[in-house]
């Protein structure tokens, strides 16, 4: 007997939720227009998922990383040339398939007549494509996205499925997914932004690279669950990752840590926890039952109610405050320090200006890295024989240019920038921009 219940709680975990709670909280959400699904107007081309992950494993074997995701990565020799050539092609057939599909779907609700889809040439895959990538999958298909209104007492929101992504995105994943653009930082009221950061202990310059940033991601309340990122939201998308933790979870447990008042006002009361080692709690509200980790990114995936709170929260001061702490704890890169042969610094000795701060902000956030700095550094190292870290400092305009990933923040006016300096030939035949 005591084998089998020490069994059944290992099996169960720790309770997140009383059975009162859950009561509550069940209860609001099953009051009528609390949530309304509808299906939209029109069948549409999307991405399928499927042809997605195919392109991100595709360009996994080649070597790239993780590539920028507004870019498609360019071939590397005659052979990709030809690779590429045919993924182009087979995207556009899928697409008029898909896009025929979806013109016959739509005249059902018409009654008119849609002509027949015109035979194509044929786009036999090469063979040593075939033999590198394997088989690829559907890149589109015909869909009919689903509206989901989500009211809360003061605000409501509109969240469809099946987002329309580009093309070759090589980093779509969850047809069930949504977004929500939220309001970028930089265009809040200055008197409003200013003041949640000197709360989260943000400088003036500070702020100034934080504000790029979240232009290239999104506000205090923008979300998306569409991606490799499973639940990304706020001013940079702290993500959740496949383990349901991660930065999002450490911006949870953050605030639950320092305003737990707050934090149920948010969260909890709404069905969504963070356990004490920063993963994601979410209340599957159609059962009562509690999922932790990977378990709650599939619940706030599927149910829009829940990841729906998050752009709630992300109106409130709190929340707000706990994105920022956390931001700079894990990714203002000034103090992460690097090695360059044996020249040993922190980046704020080489990056002095807010333009080289936000290309090392950005890249942190986005890749987890610093690309192919330390590779750059001893570059310069050997062929001006710079003999310590503080030198390097020098050809800080050189390191943006080779190095910034999504937006040239030299093109930023409200940034401070550095001197001009030599801009090293060989540098630039290696890394520059072509």
């Amino acid at each position: 007997m005591f084998i089998t219940t020490l069994a059944a709680t290992i099996v169960m975990g720790p309770m997140y939720f009383a059975d009162s709670e859950k009561t509550a909280i069940r209860k609001f959400w099953s009051q009528p227009g609390r949530y309304v699904t509808t299906p939209t107007k029109e069948f549409v081309v999307r991405l399928t998922p499927e042809g997605s992950l195919w392109m991100w494993q595709y360009n996994q074997k080649r070597g790239l990383g993780k590539t920028n995701p507004g870019q498609v990565p360019k071939a590397a020799n005659e052979t990709e040339q030809v690779w590429e050539r045919w993924i182009d092609q087979q995207v556009s057939i899928d697409r008029s398939r898909a896009s025929y599909l979806a013109a016959v779907e739509n005249a059902k609700a018409t009654g008119t007549m849609v002509p027949p889809l015109p035979p194509g040439l044929p786009n036999e895959m090469p063979s040593d494509l075939l033999t590198f990538a394997g088989p690829a999958p559907a890149f589109a298909e015909h869909v009919r996205p689903n509206l989901h209104t989500v009211k809360f007492d003061d605000v409501s929101y509109a969240l469809e499925d099946n987002v329309d992504m580009r093309p070759r995105f090589a980093y779509y994943r969850w047809r069930d997914g949504t977004r929500f653009f939220g309001t970028k930082m930089k265009t809040l009221p200055a008197g409003e932004v200013d003041g949640v950061l000197r709360s989260a202990g943000i400088s003036p310059s500070e702020a100034k690279v934080f504000k790029t940033v979240s232009l290239l991601e999104g506000g205090f309340d923008s979300l998306n669950t569409y991606d490799t990122g499973f639940v990304s939201v706020g001013f940079i998308q702290f993500a959740s990752l496949a383990q349901g933790a991660h930065s999002l979870g450490q911006t949870l447990l953050r605030y639950k840590t320092e305003n737990a008042k707050a934090f149920h006002a948010d969260f909890r009361r709404f069905g969504l926890d963070v356990s004490e080692t920063g993963a994601l709690v979410a209340l599957d509200l159609a059962t009562g039952l509690e999922t932790v980790g990977p378990e709650a990114n599939a619940t706030i995936i599927k149910d829009k109610r829940l990841i729906a709170a998050f752009a709630r929260a992300g109106r409130t001061t709190p929340y707000r405050v706990a994105q920022l702490k956390t931001a700079k704890q894990l990714y203002y890169p000034a103090d992460d320090e690097i090695t360059v042969g044996g020249l040993k610094g922190r980046l704020k000795e080489i990056f002095r200006s807010e333009a080289g701060m936000a290309v090392m902000m950005d890249r942190k956030v986005n890749t987890g890295k610093f690309g192919a700095l330390v590779d750059i550094l001893n570059m310069i190292a050997a062929e001006k024989r710079v003999t310590s870290f503080a030198e390097f400092s020098k050809y800080e305009a050189l390191l943006i240019e080779t190095l910034w990933f999504r937006v040239n923040p030299m093109t930023d006016p409200e940034l401070t920038k550095p001197a001009p300096c030599e801009m090293l030939p060989s540098v630039l035949a290696r890394y520059g921009r072509r």
